[in-house]
């Protein structure tokens, strides 16, 4: 499906050194950075004493009509965020997560969590981001009223598909 709209925005990923026997190391996003190059693979920002911050990758984040709702809902926020979505790394030679989409719309990132092995966190939305969003927003979000949904009743049913016995009303 197509976006309705986009901006690319860069991904600021914090690669920390941990004590544990399997794993050397988490991963989390920290930060998307608008007017970011659009072609940067794992680019050194800065770092410490056990921690590392890379711009790992430039993504768009796309917006579609159909998830305005979402939007709303992450605007109405004390602090709107921008969801990054990592994923393992496909190749020996990779980093060990890699940034895979962007998403405005918390119920899109909740998908997400649901689906597993992947790393789902929200970040700070920058603020020319969330004017660009709102904007979005205001021009496209219809709102749909609530439709209660009506059960039918018994007698309105089909009458004919079900055989009638001793306690189902005519005889047999």
């Amino acid at each position: 499906m197509d976006a309705d709209a986009e901006v690319y925005l860069g991904v600021v990923v914090e690669r920390r050194e941990i004590d544990n026997p399997w794993e050397d190391y988490t991963w989390r996003p920290l930060a998307v950075m608008p007017n970011a190059p659009l072609e940067v693979n794992w680019q050194d920002l800065q770092q410490g004493e056990g921690w590392k911050h890379f711009l790992a990758r430039t993504l768009p984040l796309d917006l579609y009509k159909s998830e305005t709702d979402g939007y709303r809902e992450n605007l109405g926020q004390p602090v709107p965020l921008v969801f990054v979505v990592l994923r393992p790394g496909e190749e020996a030679e990779e980093e060990e997560v890699e940034p895979f989409i962007l998403t405005a719309c918390p119920h899109e990132a909740s998908g997400y969590v649901e689906s597993g092995d992947v790393i789902v966190e929200g970040v700070r939305m920058p603020p020319e981001v969330a004017e660009w969003l709102a904007d979005f927003v205001e021009q496209h979000h219809v709102e749909e009223p609530f439709r209660k949904r009506k059960n039918k009743r018994h007698q309105d049913r089909d009458q004919g598909s079900r055989p009638r016995g001793r306690f189902g009303g005519a005889a047999s």
